[in-house]
């Protein structure tokens, strides 16, 4: 039967397939309603399809994002299957805009996958973030030392979880100890608009690398399905700043309107000292931060590489072998596999 919905070739590409991100984790594009198109006849309360031009609905979209009339996008949703480290999923259950249910360690058993950070992304706590590491890498020989010590601290979760299991405890118990780096997933729904606000905040070069390697896959998800949508996303949030009024005052002192069109610099401008942007009410650190405003940042390429694309069975049957006694269908299906639902969305 051929669907009477508008759709997004390049996303019906991509549709339920899973794209692996870190070691065991994935995220796939289960669903979605609506495109581009969709945005520009919801800020115009419209009919039709294929009456206008696209150079039109690039002007609206481009138009919306600039004065932050957000709406219209509402009116896209995405819909995704999502395996991540615990700790991982306590960050992106922070953004408290989506619709969530969780794989539920009460009804089904745990998956014993854990998650590893690689060499080059284990390093040592940042000396000017308390929330993040440095740059660079710390020294292999401490990484070998930090992945022997988390590989004997995980068997011994992993044998307590199985002979806990084994003495037919309750499997919401059993799974009590299990650490940080286990694996959990879900299904997470959300609109463009909301989905575009936690893009933004985590594919930031501040959010965690391992949240960041998630929000990456999703931006290039976005991209199939509103691609002119994540273009202005892209120009107006992800390389745009907003300038507050000090940082204008700051900024009218160099450059003024030109009467013909564009601007100019303006006459008798000098170079403004960090002494004086001080004097007019900036800290240090803005200071910093308005420079780095003032600096072409460079275009991501959130691109997905369909060669990565794997089918869902496969990833079913790789999720099942991880389960501890759990006998594998020919589907990949799971003996006393299931979520549950609860009233805040989570798992338990």
């Amino acid at each position: 039967m051929q669907t009477k919905r508008p759709t997004t070739p390049a996303a019906e590409e991509i549709l339920g397939g899973y794209f692996p991100v870190l070691d065991h984790g994935f995220v796939s594009l289960v669903d979605y309603m609506g495109s581009d198109e969709d945005v520009e006849r919801a800020a115009r309360v419209s009919y039709g399809y294929g009456t206008r031009k696209r150079s039109a609905t690039r002007g609206l979209v481009r138009y919306l994002r600039r004065h932050r009339h957000t709406t219209p996008l509402e009116m896209v949703e995405f819909k995704f299957h999502c395996a991540m480290p615990m700790f991982v999923a306590r960050q992106w259950v922070r953004h408290r805009t989506a619709s969530i249910n969780e794989y539920s360690g009460r009804y089904s058993l745990m998956p014993l996958l854990f998650y590893a950070p690689q060499a080059d992304h284990f390093a040592l706590q940042s000396r000017s973030n308390n929330q993040g590491r440095e740059d660079e890498a710390a020294s292999r020989e401490l990484w070998r030392a930090a992945v022997e010590r988390w590989d004997r601290s995980r068997r011994e979760a992993a044998g307590a979880y199985q002979w806990l299991l084994e003495e037919d405890v309750a499997r919401e118990l059993a799974r009590i100890d299990l650490p940080l780096s286990t694996y959990t997933q879900w299904y997470w729904k959300i609109d463009l608009h909301n989905l575009l606000h936690f893009l933004t905040l985590r594919v930031d070069p501040h959010a965690q690398w391992e949240i960041r390697a998630f929000a990456q896959v999703m931006a290039g998800m976005v991209k199939r399905v509103a691609p002119l949508s994540y273009e202005a996303w892209v120009d107006y949030d992800l390389l745009g700043s907003p300038f507050s009024r000090v940082e204008r005052e700051a900024l009218a002192r160099l450059v003024e309107a030109d009467p013909h069109g564009g601007i100019r610099p303006r006459k008798g401008a000098t170079v403004l000292s960090s002494a004086e942007l001080e004097g007019m009410g900036l800290s240090p650190r803005e200071v910093r931060e308005l420079a780095d405003k003032l600096s072409p940042g460079s275009r991501p390429d959130f691109e997905l590489d369909l060669s990565l694309m794997r089918e869902a069975d496969e990833v079913a049957r790789e999720m099942a072998r991880a389960v501890p006694g759990s006998d594998v269908g020919a589907g990949g299906e799971v003996n006393g596999g299931g979520s549950e639902e609860r009233e805040d969305g989570g798992g338990g």
